[in-house]
């Protein structure tokens, strides 16, 4: 199945309706935020359930403030509206979710203020990130992660990911899979596009939020399960380029990503070399979470079909 409708300009309108002009602010200068959410179709219970849905949303209203965005939208509105959208697509697959706020004036000038603001969503079957997931090789980048300071990091704004290409593609043309990269400082900060975990001597270990980190909705559902449901404790500290070459396992984690274990960094294995047992773990319980098979969670996810409309 692919993409036939998006929510553009208030409306749910054919995808091939839902177009910009080459002069738009956004496309220009990157004047814009996005969100990434994930919809998992759930073959025994014919239903689609989205995960984390308000969470989501409430970020992106927050990526929308720190670029002088201003949306008629609540998070409940925002919400009803993707759900309406999954329905009229009747996606009956694993479905990515793009929600994106920008600058929509033809105005050839760099700013943020004074200009009219836009809101469209489209949605898209969507597999895997990574295709070895379990067991990605990946190299520490030559490019470094930008700074809070110059680009907000804890906001996803479009123009910012021209730095996850260039660290994404420098990766992938030296032969790995995905790349770690480094603060200006040379602390560890997270993948190219994903919050980055290692265990070590049974405890979790992630970035800090204050080292150019993305505030990670699947980095804090994996710190909450971690602890609720394996009883492991998660440390958020500064972490070393060397640990990686000396931790036990190692993941990446986010919404598009997932789950994907790490199992080699600049060509050392990461413990055995194969995904360990803790990762396994985590990527079982997450995934049979968002696909509404666990009773407890089902509070985490939204499910798209009425129960006399589930196909």
């Amino acid at each position: 199945m692919t993409t036939k409708y998006a929510f553009f300009e208030g409306r749910i309108v054919p995808i091939d309706q839902a177009k910009v002009s080459i002069m738009t602010n956004a496309f220009n200068y990157g004047t814009g935020c996005f969100e990434g959410i994930r919809a998992y179709w759930n073959n025994t219970k014919e239903q689609l359930y989205v995960f984390k849905l308000g969470e989501h949303y409430e970020r992106f209203l927050r990526s929308c403030r720190i670029i002088h965005i201003s949306l008629p939208y609540s998070v409940e509105e925002l919400c009803g509206v993707t759900v309406e959208l999954l329905r009229e697509e009747a996606f009956r697959q694993d479905t990515y979710v793009r929600p994106l706020a920008y600058k929509a004036d033809s105005v050839i000038e760099v700013r943020l203020h004074d200009l009219e603001d836009q809101f469209a969503i489209f949605a898209t079957p969507f597999g895997k990130y990574i295709e070895r997931e379990e067991g990605a090789r990946v190299g520490v980048s030559s490019w470094r992660r930008i700074n809070d300071n110059a680009v907000p990091v804890r906001a996803k704004i479009t123009g910012a990911y021209i730095n996850s290409a260039l660290i994404k593609t420098d990766a992938v043309m030296s032969g790995f899979d995905e790349a770690i990269v480094l603060t200006q400082e040379g602390h560890v900060s997270e993948g190219s596009a994903e919050n980055l975990f290692l265990v070590r001597h049974g405890k979790l270990i992630t970035s800090a939020v204050t080292e150019d980190i993305l505030e990670g909705i699947t980095r804090a559902t994996l710190i909450d399960l971690a602890a609720r449901e394996l009883g492991i404790e998660t440390v958020e500290r500064p972490i070393d380029r060397t640990e990686l070459y000396v931790a036990d396992e190692a993941f990446f984690c986010g919404t598009g990503v997932q789950i994907a274990a790490i199992t080699e960094v600049d060509r050392r294995p990461v413990g055995s070399g194969k995904i360990g047992p803790i990762v396994a773990q985590l990527r079982d319980l997450y995934f049979s979470i968002v696909r509404g098979e666990k009773e407890d969670y089902l509070d985490w996810t939204t499910p798209v079909y009425a129960a006399a409309h589930a196909m």
